[in-house]
């Protein structure tokens, strides 16, 4: 019996032990969910051509594509734009330079690979305006492209993006005659921070894209389109069902859509070789108030809410969905299942080899035409 009481002496301390540190890797997976990150260094700059005005990069599953895209750098550039893939080996990759690097520039090796393409509103060449949009959050500000419809897209960015994420959409839609409103939203590193500056993965933030639709409403839009690029999808998934203007909205564009946010975190959970029962832990600590505060987050999100599979039926307005097979990021399942669910509302042609938001960037011809055909034939232009 002594022998047995000992046992359980130095058990028992090892079992809290054990449960203290399972529950801090609880909170810290919670809190990279909520968390806003800086982009990642995800490639290395290998050489640097300034004669050719050339680039060779680390060889991944992104800088291989076809198309043209952006790199993030630090140094001389903070920005520069990459087009065709000119040559490739198994570790390295070599395009042209769209953006003129001179001779003698210090451009360092680390790098983060993007679809932006565009940095600035000024690119586009067309008329545009900043305007402040006032929010639960506070002002909140945005791009403004009129255009000659009374149809307004407001676009929506994704996590760890930035409004000149959706810079890419803005032609086709201007050259069917419909304003853009391109719109920030709280914790996005440009609209006004929250008590704990966290993601609410759009269970709070569509309440901002909501005074966007307020606002397009006062200013002369009789009706809007929503169009949301990856977390983007989700903020106008949720404005959607639960906006009090939901009558005015005409149409949802989805661009690599969150559409449940069980299913991407568990794939990008499974990415990060981060194990069961760990993402599923993180997720019920982010459904209750304590533990979510706990973990960053300004209050509890309800997953359930988010899952727009599940609440298909609550959904009014017809959607466009571009999603690639190979998104390698946000699978493409969920995007299927809401397809499957609403075969009356959702669109959504086939794509493949593009990445994350990167289909402008890799089939941009036909982005363009699934778009264009969409509006056109939903009577959204400025004709209608």
């Amino acid at each position: 019996m002594k022998r047995l009481r000992h046992a359980v002496a130095l058990l028992v301390p090892a079992v809290l032990a054990l449960g203290a540190t399972l529950s801090l890797l609880v909170l810290a997976v919670a809190r990279r969910v909520v968390t806003p990150m800086g982009r990642p260094a995800d490639t290395r700059i290998l050489a640097v051509d300034t004669g050719a005005q050339t680039i060779e990069l680390q060889r991944t599953v992104d800088t291989e594509l076809p198309g043209r895209y952006g790199l993030f750098t630090t140094g001389t550039y903070g920005y520069v734009k990459l087009g065709a893939v000119l040559s490739a080996d198994a570790t390295s990759v070599r395009r042209k330079l769209l953006t003129k690097i001179e001779t003698g520039a210090r451009v360092d090796a680390g790098a983060g690979f993007s679809g932006y393409y565009y940095a600035s509103p000024n690119e586009l060449h067309l008329p545009w305006e900043s305007v402040l949009i006032g929010s639960p959050a506070g002002p909140c500000p945005a791009w403004f492209f009129p255009g000659a419809s009374s149809t307004w897209v407001i676009q929506v960015h994704g996590r760890g993006a930035t409004r000149v994420e959706c810079l890419r959409a803005v032609p086709v839609l201007h050259a069917a005659g419909l304003p853009n409103l391109v719109v920030s939203y709280r914790n996005d590193g440009e609209a006004p921070r929250s008590r704990a500056g966290a993601y609410a993965l759009g269970a709070a933030e569509w309440r901002d894209v909501d005074s966007a639709i307020a606002y397009a409403l006062r200013h002369g839009a009789e009706r809007v389109i929503l169009m949301g690029w990856s977390m983007g999808g989700a903020v106008a998934l949720q404005a959607a069902v639960s906006s009090g203007h939901r009558d005015r909205i005409a149409g949802l564009i989805l661009e690599s859509p969150v559409v449940d946010w069980r299913t991407v975190l568990r794939f990008q959970a499974r990415l990060a070789r981060v194990r069961a029962p760990l993402p599923e832990l993180a997720m019920r600590a982010l459904q209750q108030r304590l533990t979510a505060r706990m973990s960053g987050a300004d209050d509890a999100i309800s997953f359930d809410r988010l899952d727009m599979v599940a609440r298909a039926a609550e959904l009014l307005a017809p959607i466009l969905i571009l999603h690639s097979v190979d998104d390698g990021f946000v699978p493409i399942d969920s995007s299927r299942a809401l397809r499957d669910a609403r075969p009356d509302l959702v669109t959504m042609p086939e794509f493949s080899g593009a990445r994350h938001t990167k289909i402008w960037n890799y089939d941009q011809d036909g982005w363009t035409a699934a778009i264009t055909d969409w509006v056109t034939a939903r009577g959204f232009s400025a004709s209608a």
